[in-house]
């Protein structure tokens, strides 16, 4: 769930019915509204294409249409039938992009863009916090925006607003956030500002909930910045990869037993709507899933950005707006790139990076995301300069997700030795 709850996609045609030259009109118009940009003669859907320049940020294979890969002898063929508009496939560590396709395209991001809302404003607030939530708070919500349930006039800590975030992807629960932050308007400009900081050039915030605004858009590229941004903090990647937890729900009076008379808070289970994290519709929790979000509206379609880890290796994928019928194109396109991912990693040469934010320095290891003379000149891409050469050594411990338990993939410290280290992937155990 996300911004909007799905819709139907079919597209109804209303004809005047009076009046001869109205008649004339529509059996003009009705064929050429029949065969929009959006089907082919057969009746099929048409790809749309993407632009034929887009941002060369992170290299210039990027900025090309179409699939960028660069297979080595051993690198297994991409998944047949992939049918995102934009996807990319990154070493979540090094940054290195190991396959993409239009990754720079901006597109709706649906509520992909709260991991953006997260990243900038959780640093903000203490999780122990609470706030009493008015009328306000709730004001301006889009029709059909997916909710975890917060109710005027009753109080909430911060660690309850991020669940309902990241679980429910509640727009009632980022817009509470939003008014304790001064307000929508502020929050969209710091996101923005943190956005730039990034070097995410793609994006422009409008609605910090990722509702469907006119002039809102984001790409693959960014959104994996975001998420690979995101995961450097420690209550980012629990709230990202927990499955199951319980909201506070309303105030009732307690009608027998010894606290008969007594208010007393009630309380509900909430589930995270990340499919490959918890299953749903047929689909088995991904090995290895640790995060991060999904997304929907009627002008983004699906989108999904995913972390998972598989021995010692981590990657980000996103994918956006599958073109495939159905509620879990996005994750089984996903999984299916998340599975090319970890065998090609080794074999295949990085067609760019994923750039660092500005400020942080990356060690240039000879793998500079594999974007070699086509990359861009930092001033060129709009990041900041000063790449050293020392690399940024850093020790984690990994705990990845198998079926819904923790299994630990690295025992004791794994020393890695990385530009911009991912620190250690952890979630809380679902409630069985």
């Amino acid at each position: 769930m996300s911004a909007y709850l799905p819709a139907s996609r079919a597209v109804r045609t209303v004809l005047p019915s009076r009046g001869a030259a109205l008649s004339l009109a529509a059996g003009v118009l009705l064929p050429l509204l029949c065969a929009g940009p959006a089907f082919a003669e057969d009746g099929k859907k048409k790809e749309p294409k993407p632009p034929a320049k887009m941002s060369t940020v992170g290299g210039d294979l990027l900025g090309r249409p179409g699939t960028q890969v660069r297979p080595g002898p051993d690198t297994p063929k991409l998944p047949k039938k992939l049918t995102g508009k934009s996807w990319i496939v990154a070493d979540a560590e090094s940054g290195d992009v190991l396959a993409a396709h239009n990754a720079h395209w901006e597109l709706p991001p649906a509520s992909t863009l709260k991991m953006l809302f997260a990243d900038t404003l959780l640093p903000k607030f203490d999780k122990d916090l609470e706030h009493k939530v008015e009328p306000s708070d709730l004001e301006g919500m889009g029709p059909g925006s997916s909710v975890v349930g917060i109710k005027e006039h009753l109080t909430y800590s911060v660690n309850d607003l991020w669940l309902g975030v990241f679980l429910r992807s509640g727009n009632d629960a980022v817009h509470v956030l939003s008014a304790m932050n001064g307000g929508k308007k502020k929050t969209v400009a710091e996101m923005q500002e943190h956005a730039g900081e990034l070097n995410a050039l793609d994006t422009h915030v409008v609605s910090p909930d990722g509702y469907d605004e006119p002039g809102q858009v984001s790409s693959a590229y960014d959104l994996t910045l975001f998420a690979r941004s995101g995961l450097q903090k420690p209550d980012f990647r629990k709230y990202a990869a927990t499955a199951t937890a319980d909201f506070p729900g309303e105030v009732k009076t307690v009608k027998k037993g010894k606290d008969k008379g007594k208010k007393k808070r009630d309380s509900f289970e909430i589930q995270n709507t990340n499919r490959l994290l918890t299953g749903a519709y047929g689909l088995e929790p991904y090995k290895g899933i640790a995060g991060v979000k999904n997304g929907y509206t009627s002008k983004a379609g699906t989108t999904f950005t995913g972390v998972a880890q598989r021995g010692d290796r981590v990657l980000l994928v996103t994918v956006m707006n599958p073109w495939a019928e159905g509620q879990t194109a996005v994750y089984e396109e996903t999984a299916e790139l998340f599975d090319w991912g970890f065998t090609a990693a080794g074999t295949v040469e990085p067609v760019g990076t994923l750039v660092a934010p500005k400020g942080v320095e990356e060690a240039d290891d000879g793998h500079a995301g594999g974007a070699g003379k086509n990359a861009e000149e930092p001033e060129q891409a709009g990041i900041a300069a000063g790449q050293g050469s020392g690399g940024s050594d850093g020790v984690w411990t990994v705990l990845g997700v198998t079926g819904g338990t923790l299994v630990l993939l690295a025992a004791g410290g794994l020393l890695v030795h990385r530009r911009w280290p991912l620190p250690e992937l952890v979630r809380r155990r679902p409630k069985v």
